[in-house]
């Protein structure tokens, strides 16, 4: 997938884009709505991450004026404003979707697969809330998770380090993803903090810690 930001805050954008580079999509980065323009006229992309309240020509303005030219590349708005009538306001300009910052990484990511997918092939049916896989299962509206049955005794960040890989079971998890997911903006990228705590996480595992791969230089993966 190829990914034009429009986005003004270096630290967002080098946020954003570590993480989404991770996930193995071409992201391009423009700091104005002007710079956007010439970047979508010069090619095509999948979609548009685009902060509305950028210098010069707004968000808003730029996301009009795409529609006017009917342009229908999927747009998905980054604004701090996030009321309800914001995101209203937001969506009647012709965006496709609204995320409010700060944001968590993995719904950024979820609703980009959801516009692509929305775009390109029919929605998957939903299934039920609870997450298994294999011998482990996630209730998120007790946030409880179990192996075998047994609740596990994990802290809030090791919990959420496996409930990812278990959402992604069979992909790759680069490191960024997981630190942007968990830890979030403020996280420093040098850090080796995903490390600790998958390692942490596997002697709570037991015999199922087998279910964890290190992919060296990358990231993890979990396999049932």
């Amino acid at each position: 997938m190829h990914i034009l930001m429009i986005e003004d805050e270096p630290r967002v954008a080098d946020f954003v884009r570590r993480g989404l580079r991770a996930e193995g999509w071409l992201i391009d980065h423009a700091s104005s709505a002007e710079d956007g323009l010439q970047r979508l006229r010069e090619g095509p992309y999948d979609l548009v991450l685009l902060d509305v309240m950028l210098p010069g020509m707004s968000g808003d303005d730029l996301c009009r004026s795409l529609r006017a030219a009917r342009n229908p590349v999927p747009i998905l708005m980054l604004s701090a404003l996030g009321s309800t009538d914001d995101r209203v306001h937001g969506l009647r300009t012709g965006a496709d979707d609204y995320l409010a910052k700060p944001f968590e990484f993995d719904e950024l990511v979820a609703r980009i697969e959801a516009l692509h997918r929305r775009n390109h092939a029919p929605a998957a049916p939903e299934t039920g809330r609870t997450l298994t896989l294999g011998p482990l299962s996630f209730d998120p509206d007790a946030m409880r998770l179990t192996l075998d049955g047994a609740e596990l005794d994990m802290s809030s960040k090791e919990r959420d380090v496996l409930v990812l890989l278990m959402k992604n079971a069979g992909r790759v998890c680069a490191r960024e993803r997981l630190l942007n997911s968990v830890w979030g903006l403020d996280a420093d990228p040098l850090t080796n903090v995903v490390d600790v705590t998958v390692s942490r996480i596997r002697p709570k595992l037991g015999e199922a810690a087998d279910m964890i791969t290190t992919i060296r230089n990358y990231g993890y993966r979990l396999d049932v």
